[in-house]
């Protein structure tokens, strides 16, 4: 299956949460579920619930269910609290980074500029957006892409970027300078839900 290219407002209002934070995900009249007349009166079971909650954690990373399950089996295998050793791999994906550096306004953006080629990542040219990566990376923009970025940059006037990301804006370059921790995602996500989901 190829990935979601969609409307993007119809998932914030399917899960019930806006997935981008920019003003068409995070007007409140939008967050109703989608269709004519909504779904009034529909409660969830337990199933539905852990269901919509890992929807929205995959949503809001752009990534697919194949991918996911994959990232939900390494956190398995990894030491420490599922759930969070989860969500500090979801947040290292390249694609990720550049979004909370302030480069694009949405994950969406963000992966296209690093598939088409606009990003270089510790001297060498990376189109992954699911690249992963380590303290001491260097990320830098293309010259040619480097106008965009400054564009972007300026319409997310207030933006804060995420603590344990370092960025010089005159010359674009941004560097990891510790591991993303759980309480650094600005996304509220119930991890317990999503790891009992797959069990």
């Amino acid at each position: 299956m190829a990935n979601y290219t969609g409307p993007k407002v119809k998932l914030s209002r399917r899960v019930g949460v806006p997935i981008a934070d920019i003003p068409k995900h995070t007007v409140k009249r939008q967050l109703t579920p989608p269709g004519v007349h909504g779904y009034r009166g529909r409660r969830l079971r337990d199933y539905g619930i852990r269901l919509n909650e890992k929807q929205k954690l995959r949503y809001h990373y752009n990534v697919l269910e194949k991918q996911f399950r994959r990232y939900v089996d390494r956190a398995n295998r990894s030491k420490g609290n599922t759930g969070d050793v989860l969500l500090v791999l979801l947040e290292g994906r390249l694609d990720n980074v550049i979004r909370r550096l302030g480069w694009t306004r949405t994950i969406w953006a963000a992966r296209q500029l690093v598939s088409h080629g606009h990003v270089i990542v510790n001297g060498r040219k990376t189109d992954r957006p699911s690249y992963a990566v380590k303290v001491g990376d260097t990320i830098t923009i293309k010259e040619k892409a480097q106008k965009l970025v400054r564009e972007n940059m300026e319409s997310m006037a207030g933006h804060e970027v995420a603590g344990w990301l370092t960025y010089n804006p005159s010359t674009l370059e941004a560097s990891v300078i510790a591991e993303p921790s759980p309480d650094q995602v600005p996304f509220d996500v119930n991890m317990n839900l999503i790891v009992e989901f797959y069990r």
